[in-house]
């Protein structure tokens, strides 16, 4: 999914509300600070460490955090509370309820049992003959498969701890958590020593395009097609994905999945973004959504990434 790069907007001045330490008299500054070492500051330190400071805005308010991007392969994923609605859990904590033990099977394990199976039974040996060619052919394409690593892929990673998002209402709070030496999921980063020994109040001053209006989405939908405000909506399409993968909220990573109906919604606004012919065509396209039901699922997927925030003043 391409970055989305947009200049800053009126909306963006009107409700940029967190406070920072460039609007207070330099004197009150207190002596924490000075970083405690020689080293880059501000956009140099941020670019160094490969981790960027977002600034996103949601019906609860205006709060600040960070954001990384890295190899699946190098992170560990957030840990996130069980799924109450997963079936496999439900079970698992069923059989633990009644005084049974759940043992967890391997494949191994699994294709032994069917080997046994087989041999016991010479119909199902027959039956496993016939559908072993199938089985070789896909063992034949795994190889390209494998080229194409998912650990490779960049995943984005946000200052997080067990599934909710750390957003903090003021520079102030933000840089005092990250010296704190507390649990989050950015601390298993390289380059996270360097930040938290050298971030300022003065360094946490997200980039335009690092500034998300989520809290507008709905209300700019509901207004209809002729008043959609195209880079806003890319913009929230952009971090919503990254916040449903970095803190594994289920129901935003269906909803925003490709070829679900917000996913078409995003595809449309983007080529219709583009101008030129394709712009037309996306435009097109956009008068075939339906505006109340566009609103209705970004209202949704709102609504769980605010259930997933912890607030930090």
């Amino acid at each position: 999914m391409p970055r989305v790069t947009r200049p800053a907007t009126p909306l963006s001045i009107r409700r940029s509300t967190v406070t920072s330490q460039s609007d207070e008299p330099e004197a009150s500054a207190p002596v924490a600070e000075q970083p405690s070492s020689e080293g880059p500051s501000g956009r140099e330190l941020w670019d160094s460490v490969r981790i960027e400071p977002v600034e996103i805005a949601l019906p609860g308010g205006v709060g600040l955090t960070l954001r990384a991007y890295r190899p699946a392969g190098e992170v560990t994923p957030t840990e996130i509370e069980v799924d109450e609605d997963d079936p496999f859990e439900a079970r698992k904590r069923v059989r633990e309820e009644d005084g049974e033990e759940f043992v967890e099977v391997s494949d191994e394990e699994l294709e032994r049992q069917a080997l046994d199976a087989a041999a016991a039974d010479p119909d199902l040996a027959e039956k496993s003959d016939a559908t072993e060619p199938a089985a070789e052919t896909e063992t034949e394409d795994e190889p390209e498969a494998a080229a194409d690593r998912p650990d490779d892929e960049e995943v984005p990673l946000f200052l997080s701890h067990k599934g909710r998002l750390l957003a903090f209402k003021s520079t102030e709070s933000l840089v005092a958590f990250l010296r704190s030496g507390a649990p989050h999921d950015l601390a298993q980063l390289d380059t996270w020593e360097a930040v938290a020994e050298r971030v300022q109040s003065s360094d946490i001053d997200p980039l335009p395009e690092n500034r998300y209006e989520l809290d507008l989405v709905v209300e700019n939908l509901r207004g209809g097609h002729d008043t959609w405000d195209l880079p806003l909506l890319i913009a929230a399409g952009e971090v919503a994905r990254d916040l449903g993968h970095a803190l594994r909220i289920k129901p935003v990573i269906l909803a925003l999945s490709p070829g679900s109906p917000l996913d078409d919604l995003d595809e449309s606004l983007r080529t219709a973004e583009n101008g030129g012919m394709g712009g037309f065509f996306g435009r097109r396209r956009l008068k075939k959504i339906g505006a109340q039901q566009a609103s209705l699922g970004w209202r949704s997927v709102i609504g769980k990434i605010s259930a997933a925030v912890d607030w930090r003043d």
